[in-house]
């Protein structure tokens, strides 16, 4: 019994510990409205082959009042019948300053007959420094 709650209070100390860590670094985790999607567009390449491809193609907005060098877009993928298919993250390493556009590009992981099934798209802002 003893040896749980020891674990248990190492496991709350480390946690601590890195939530220290991370308020520490002095970089701040920023809300999503502080960047917007500008516009994007979903594009295919070699379509109907066993090589085809799909992605989302676009350009990300800073909306905020401090400069931006990380950000983190997600994707998620639907079938023409609303079902989704699969949700990414990409990432965007650049500095930006309030005001400024940046591209980016979240491809679909899987490609052929699995691609083909893409028909729609969500994004969202998840996270930026």
């Amino acid at each position: 019994m003893h040896r749980r709650g020891f674990l248990s209070l190492s496991l709350a100390v480390a946690v601590s510990g890195c939530l220290e860590f991370v308020e520490d670094n002095g970089e701040e985790i920023t809300e999503p409205a502080d960047v917007e999607i500008a516009w994007s567009d979903l594009v295919r390449d070699n379509p109907g082959t066993e090589d085809e491809r799909v992605y989302v193609w676009g350009v990300v907005r800073n909306v905020g009042d401090r400069t931006l060098n990380y950000l983190e877009i997600r994707a998620t993928f639907f079938d023409g019948e609303g079902e989704q298919l699969e949700s990414v993250i990409e990432n965007v390493d650049e500095d930006v300053t309030s005001g400024e556009e940046w591209p980016f590009e979240v491809e679909f992981p899987r490609f052929g007959e699995e691609a083909a099934d893409v028909d729609s798209y969500e994004l969202e802002p998840a996270t930026g420094v």
